[in-house]
């Protein structure tokens, strides 16, 4: 995908505008004409259209293409018209209407009589001339390959909306009139206009009131009832209010943007674990509505389709040699975003709650540590973390070390009985022995006494 003769982050660049201004996208992953890679290109969804099916899955677009007319013919050679073909001289970039269709096979071929799960080519795409009525291309393909996704959409409606763009439009609209009053305000207390307080205004209907204007009088005006002209007064008071108005209508904008919410929150060393999970489960229910459509239809959508381009294509080997267990189960992406980061680190505050409550519970009951499963949950928490995944040992290996070491430890217990064992029937030898020492001294001394 990041092969740079993809153009994957100039399609998706462009894509991330659209699907953050209008709330949808249009983006075609496939393969190059040379077929030595995928290629991947974003749309105007000015010139697309699309339409669901009763399942609500996009199952059909036309796309309006216009293309140089030296690009179709090495596109389709022989297929174009005879005046393509005959601009080639004089205007080989005038630029010609065409048009790309996808559809489902029983709606385009009458004749088409398979079943769209077993049929081989159960949708098609139509390539079309429209100034010239021509059919350039004409072939089947599995799937539709276009990914649309959508952030917000309408009901009875198959087109997406932005829910940013509808909240924060109204306040753009006022932050360029506030933005135009205060920077009016601004020059007119830097550069008062000047009004007429006496005599004839020559030329125009009136008093120029703009920044540094100047109105003309009579020449004759003696100024015996007064002067002339004198500076506007200007009240610079509002524009204080006004700076407020136009801070606050940005800060809606960001916020209606989510700018302040793609960010993970603050967590300090002195925050309780308990404050922890608080503010990260906040982050995560306001995170949610942007981070869930994007993850779902967009970046799922664009994996889930290069990954069935390159199983078509046989990027990952014959499928014949997909394991059992794998074939025909179904793939799930899962994206490193903030909000997955967020989700994550939750686990690990839950370790550290949980360990607290296995602490006190073992105090009354050793045996609890029994319902904890450590290994998992230390494993989720390290993860949580931000822990390199190259950090950690597999868990196979590791199971297999926590097995040798148990294996080890028993031996040497074993081992340890036995020590205590013969060093306990020492003891006891070396009790006798000495018991039976004393026996014969103490009869040597009667036997002596007796003599």
């Amino acid at each position: 995908m990041y092969d740079r003769k993809a153009q994957f982050v100039r399609a998706t660049a462009r894509g991330d505008h659209d699907f953050a201004a209008f709330g949808q996208c249009v983006i075609l992953p496939e393969l190059r004409r040379e077929r030595d890679g995928l290629l991947y290109r974003c749309f105007h969804i000015r010139d697309t259209v699309w339409c669901e099916n009763s399942e609500a899955v996009i199952d059909t677009v036309h796309r309006t293409w216009k293309v140089e007319a030296r690009e179709l013919v090495r596109l389709f050679r022989d297929k174009v018209a005879a005046q393509v073909r005959d601009c080639l001289k004089d205007e080989p970039y005038k630029l010609i209407k065409c048009r790309h269709i996808v559809l489902p096979a029983d709606q385009y071929d009458s004749n088409y009589d398979g079943d769209r799960k077993t049929a081989r080519f159960p949708f098609r795409s139509i390539y079309v001339d429209v100034e010239n009525d021509t059919i350039l291309e004409e072939i089947g393909v599995p799937a539709n390959d276009y990914v649309i996704p959508r952030w917000g959409i309408w009901p009875d409606t198959q087109y997406g909306m932005s829910p940013a763009v509808v909240v924060a439009l109204p306040d753009a609209r006022m932050l360029q009139q506030v933005g135009l009053t205060l920077l009016e305000a601004g020059q007119k207390a830097v550069d008062p206009p000047w009004k007429a307080v006496g005599g004839e205004v020559i030329g125009g209907p009136g008093v120029n009131m703009q920044a540094g204007g100047v109105t003309w009088v009579d020449p004759d005006y003696d100024e015996t009832t007064g002067k002339a002209l004198e500076q506007f007064p200007i009240d610079t008071r509002g524009l204080n209010f006004g700076v407020a108005v136009q801070q606050k209508a940005e800060a809606m904008i960001a916020e209606a943007f989510y700018l302040n919410k793609i960010n993970l929150p603050d967590i300090h060393p002195q925050m309780t674990a308990t404050e922890v999970q608080h503010r990260v489960q906040q982050y995560i229910r306001q995170a949610l509505p942007l981070f869930e459509p994007m993850e779902s239809e967009y970046n799922g959508g664009l994996c889930d389709k290069t990954f069935e381009l390159g199983m078509r294509l046989g990027a990952f080997g014959s499928p014949h040699d997909i394991p059992d267990v794998l074939r025909g189960r179904d793939v799930r992406f899962q994206f490193d975003s903030p909000l997955q980061s967020a989700t994550e680190r939750a686990k690990a505050t839950t370790f550290a709650e949980a360990q607290q409550l296995l602490g006190s519970a073992m105090q009354f009951d050793p045996s609890a540590r029994h319902e904890f499963r450590l290994n998992k949950a230390l494993r989720d928490a390290f993860l949580g973390i931000g822990t390199p995944i190259d950090w950690l040992v597999p868990e196979e290996e590791a199971e297999r070390i926590k097995a040798a070491e148990r294996d080890q430890q028993a031996r040497l217990a074993q081992v340890q009985s036995q020590l205590d064992a013969g060093a306990a029937v020492a003891d006891v030898a070396e009790r006798a022995g000495r018991a039976a020492q004393e026996i014969n001294a103490a009869q040597a001394a009667r036997e002596g006494v007796a003599a």
